[in-house]
């Protein structure tokens, strides 16, 4: 028996549990919103940390259009109106971070808006490893008079993604995107599809090397494509002047070539004889 009367066996399971809650302590972890470094008034910046490491980052600028039903003019049928409306910079956050499996919760308005956005990471063809976008889910409250306007039967709802595999990203990379990337959600008020819009977006949810820094970047197809078309004119347009300077050299050489031929005097005998 120990000292406090405990057996050696209860003493070892007691420090066993002790250990365990030290540990959970130490891996606390703790979102940070950053929005107010950001240089663009719409776009967001929010952290999730784990013990004073940063170790997921989202970066971006988000509309959600939620539609909702009002009572029409008559007090019989339904209407169906749009609540349009962006993430505010000033959201709670808080997150969680793990080895192949993350995610991050944005809330705002007391809780009565709440966007969850769940990341995991997988193996492809060829043992290529990438992370992607796996689920969102987004609460929001039709009873918050600021967007949803003489709701009909106001209440929380809860709209989701439905098998979701979403900016498919290589492992250790950054997600970058300039153009809107668009993901419905199915919502629990009689199945209406809500949209959610995001832009400027800048997404690391593992593997990230520095604190508040983002890895390598991988752009996403619509911006690459964009690239192309605007340097597409560029390309076809040197190719285009090299081709008239290589032709105009060329002529100019067979000219000069010409030019300095000798002249042979021609031989008119021929003609006397006759």
């Amino acid at each position: 028996m120990g000292p406090l009367g405990f057996s050696t066996t209860e003493s070892a399971r007691l420090l066993l549990f002790g250990v365990l809650a030290l540990s959970v302590v130490l891996a606390e972890q703790e979102g940070e919103n950053l929005s107010g470094l950001s240089n663009n008034p719409d776009k967001a910046i929010f952290a999730v940390r784990e013990n004073g490491t940063t170790c997921l980052m989202v970066e971006f600028a988000v509309r959600f259009l939620v539609p909702y039903d009002v009572l029409a003019l008559n007090g019989i049928d339904l209407i169906t109106e749009q609540a349009s409306f962006t993430l505010p910079l000033g959201a709670e956050i808080e997150g969680k971070c793990a080895s192949t499996e993350s995610e991050i919760h944005i809330s705002w308005k007391n809780r009565e808006y709440i966007l969850r956005i769940y990341f995991s990471k997988e193996f492809r063809e060829k043992g290529v490893e990438v992370w992607k976008i796996s689920k969102v889910q987004f609460v929001y409250d039709t009873s918050e008079t600021s967007h949803f306007i003489n709701a009909y039967n106001p209440g929380k709802h809860t709209a989701s993604t439905h098998r979701l595999s979403a900016l498919v990203t290589p492992a250790g990379q950054s997600f970058v995107c300039t153009a809107q990337q668009t993901l419905t959600l199915i919502s629990s008020d009689h199945q209406k599809g809500i949209t959610m819009s995001m832009y400027d977006i800048q997404i690391q949810p593992f593997d990230i090397a520095s604190d508040f820094m983002f890895s390598e970047p991988y752009k996403c197809i619509t911006d690459q494509r964009e690239r192309l078309e605007e340097t597409l004119p560029l390309i076809l347009g040197f190719i285009l002047g090299l081709i008239i300077i290589i032709t105009l050299t060329v002529y100019h050489f067979h000219l000069k070539l010409t030019a300095t031929q000798p002249q042979f005097p021609r031989d008119t005998s021929m003609y006397k004889n006759m």
